[in-house]
């Protein structure tokens, strides 16, 4: 039996959710959070973490495609440790740099276009974070991470 897994697709407008079931087999988005302030932001996605029972968080790493780490991706170490404080659930980073591209590919093959799209776009980009992190994890046997 495996664990239940959240995902976090940060950003300093819209934050994407996204979780497992404790098979580790399927990762669905829950929401997209809607806040600016990093204090109010942990606080909502601590409340999801206690509620969902998670035990692992995987927060998106966006790093250039170059491997080297910009400002958003120093963003994103900072905002995982204080979740990990926060809430007292290991926090891991995971690259996500093609996320949000496969997040587009998905909502162009459902055709989903304007205000929907834009509402999800985050959460869809955080399943993805998730479900490569998941297929990690099968194939390395890496649940050490």
């Amino acid at each position: 039996m495996g664990m239940i897994i959240m995902a976090v697709d940060y950003g300093d407008a819209r934050t994407g959710i996204a979780i497992c079931d404790h098979f580790e087999m399927l990762a669905s988005p829950v929401c997209v959070i809607h806040e600016t302030n990093a204090k109010k932001l942990i606080d909502q996605i601590s409340a999801i973490a206690a509620e969902k029972i998670v035990e692992l968080i995987v927060v998106g790493h966006p790093k250039n495609m170059d491997s080297s780490e910009g400002n958003r991706a120093r963003k994103s170490a900072d905002f995982a440790r204080t979740l990990e404080e926060k809430t007292g659930i290991k926090a891991v980073l995971w690259d996500e740099r093609l996320s949000t591209v496969s997040a587009n590919h998905a909502l162009n093959a459902t055709n989903t276009r304007g205000k929907k799209r834009k509402a999800i776009i985050d959460a869809v980009a955080a399943t993805i974070i998730l479900q490569d992190f998941l297929s990690f994890r099968r194939m390395s046997n890496a649940k050490q991470l």
